[in-house]
């Protein structure tokens, strides 16, 4: 379960001040960049009201705000920007993130941008037509299921954005580890995998553009690698966890809890 919490500072700062003002912050977000217990940040600008500005920090939780960044070296560099602005903080508190929350239409999922649940199929059907004529792989999945490339269809789509079929059907990402207990999937194994999924890709007829071919390769390399994390004899299943969820933008690290 996460322990972010967001950090607002509402700012009112004299329209002859602003140049300055952001000058400082470019300066002090050299600190934040720096900060382990920094997520991410932004400074942003009222249009409708020149003089106001809202930072938001993303913090790793409360705690290491007040205690770790604020005892650390980087600190004082940090506060020395902005000092002369801190008279002009109209608010500044943390937030815990609720469970309300979601991404907007204004651009496709990746799901979307593949060509739905009929692209997935496609491409799981090749990709198992691939894989049962490869010497490497072919033992690996001597015993396939005849749904087993629907399966992972629907898997995938889910990953990517698509509907949440496999989670309501199969049982989530427990369901999905468990079919890599006890494989021992060595590396030239998934090394294999992520090449005839990449060419599945190609003759299935998905996108080519550079944005989703790099996101898909980057679920593909995540998700092999945690294959081959639970195949291994001493792996121990993780707690309940949700279908991951792959966007246009990069995963955080799997931290298994």
């Amino acid at each position: 379960m996460t322990t972010q919490t967001v950090e607002y500072i509402r700012y009112r700062i004299p329209e002859d001040r602003s140049a300055e003002f952001l000058a400082a912050y470019t300066r002090a977000a050299a600190e934040l960049a720096a900060a382990p217990q920094c997520v991410d940040y932004e400074l942003a600008r009222c249009e409708d009201d020149f003089e106001h500005y809202i930072l938001r920090i993303v913090w790793t939780s409360t705690q290491d705000h007040m205690e770790g960044f604020r005892d650390s070296e980087l600190f004082p560099a940090f506060l020395g920007e902005i000092r002369p602005y801190v008279e002009n903080i109209e608010e500044m508190r943390h937030y815990k993130p609720t469970a309300v929350r979601g991404t907007g239409s204004s651009l496709p999922t990746p799901y979307e941008w593949a060509g739905g649940a009929a692209a997935f199929s496609r491409l799981t059907s090749v990709f198992y037509d691939k894989v049962l004529k490869d010497d490497l792989l072919a033992p690996l999945f001597a015993d396939l299921p005849p749904d087993h490339a629907e399966h992972v269809a629907l898997w995938l789509g889910e990953v990517f954005g698509g509907p949440p079929a496999y989670s309501l059907n199969l049982g989530g990402h427990g369901h999905m580890v468990a079919k890599h207990v006890g494989k021992h999937i060595t590396e030239p194994q998934r090394r294999r995998w992520v090449n005839l999924i990449q060419d599945a890709a190609d003759d299935a007829g998905l996108p080519t553009d550079a944005e989703f071919r790099s996101a898909f390769l980057a679920y593909v390399e995540w998700g092999t690698r945690l294959a081959v994390h639970f195949s291994a004899p001493d792996a121990k299943p993780p707690a309940p966890q949700p279908v991951p969820k792959w966007g246009w933008g990069a995963m955080p690290p799997y931290r298994g809890e």
